[in-house]
């Protein structure tokens, strides 16, 4: 474990970082300072020592001098998740684990808009084309955090499924996975079903739904990160045989499940399983995805090349 003075913490918090002198690493701070200055946030979490696209991204658009004019929308804040531990303070590593959570994001990099209260309204990624197609890329995204505010204050006024419609429209124009707006939008889930008690809109079942595929997944990466393979297929079985997952999200355990499989070595099983899940629901929309997966499997068993 590094060993760090406390009396340096704020100074190691408010230090420059990577993708240069205009970002900081401190998320209060940067919050303030938004707050303060009538901007946004600009979020980037990246892996400045492993991940290509986090590097890619920086080089051709964060670090040329073209991308300066987002300073004046954006307070930029550097979430570095680096395997070499030495390139973030004890400090800095403390609090990205705790924002990891707040912010669950799904792959790197991931550039998240936040207002100044921490309230994301859009995330991107990568983009080709340098700081004059990125700019305009973010000008579409801050149009998303005026929809949100415009269906939130049209709802204030309104009651019952109306209003929960106007909020749920406020939720899904941001285009955020559930997980993001669970942990950033509870007070707005809360106000939906207060709304539609008897979810007419069936908000509350597809939510139930994609919180029991989060804790499905939570409990899976545990298992495969000790690689438990027995363990996790046994949470896979008890998952599918409860049917609190349906739909589309369903036919993802049984995908996540052949990938456990497959990375495992046991192709076999995972075409296996992948059959299993077609022959379930041959027209649900990730039955495309599933046969291709088939179609790669098979090809790797014959050894054959990717096409």
């Amino acid at each position: 474990m590094r060993l760090r003075h406390l009396f340096l913490i704020p100074a190691l918090l408010s230090s420059t970082f990577a993708a240069g002198e205009d970002w900081t690493a401190d998320y209060e701070a940067a919050k303030k300072r938004a707050a303060a200055e009538g901007k946004d946030l600009l979020i980037d979490f990246t892996g400045s020592d492993w991940c290509a696209w986090c590097i890619k991204l920086r080089k051709e658009v964060f670090e040329q001098p073209g991308f300066a004019p987002a300073k004046d929308k954006f307070v930029l804040l550097e979430l570095d998740y680096p395997k070499d531990e030495s390139r973030v303070s004890e400090a800095v590593a403390t609090q990205n684990a705790a924002l990891i959570k707040k912010y669950p994001i799904k792959g790197y990099p991931t550039i998240l808009l936040c207002d100044a209260s921490g309230k994301p309204f859009a995330a991107t990624g990568y983009q080709p084309g340098g700081p004059d197609k990125y700019l305009p890329h973010l000008d579409t995204l801050l149009a998303k955090k005026s929809a949100r505010d415009q269906a939130i204050a049209s709802a204030s006024s309104k009651d019952g499924v109306e209003k929960a419609r106007l909020l749920i429209g406020a939720l899904e124009g941001m285009g955020l996975d559930n997980s993001m707006l669970v942990s950033n939008y509870p007070e707005l889930a809360a106000e939906i079903k207060a709304a539609d008690p008897a979810d007419a809109t069936g908000f509350t079942a597809r939510q139930g739904n994609e919180e029991a595929f989060a804790t499905f997944m939570a409990k899976l990466g545990e298992l495969r990160s000790k690689q438990d393979l027995e363990g996790a297929m046994k949470h896979v079985e008890t998952t599918l045989a409860d049917g609190t997952i349906k739909g589309e999200l369903r036919q993802q355990v049984y995908g996540h499940a052949a990938g456990t499989l497959a990375s495992a070595g046991k192709k076999d099983e995972a075409i296996a399983i992948l059959k299993r899940a077609i022959a379930e629901s041959p027209d649900g929309p990730r039955t495309k995805e599933l046969s291709d997966f088939i179609a790669i499997l098979e090809r790797e068993k014959a050894g054959l090349p990717p096409k």
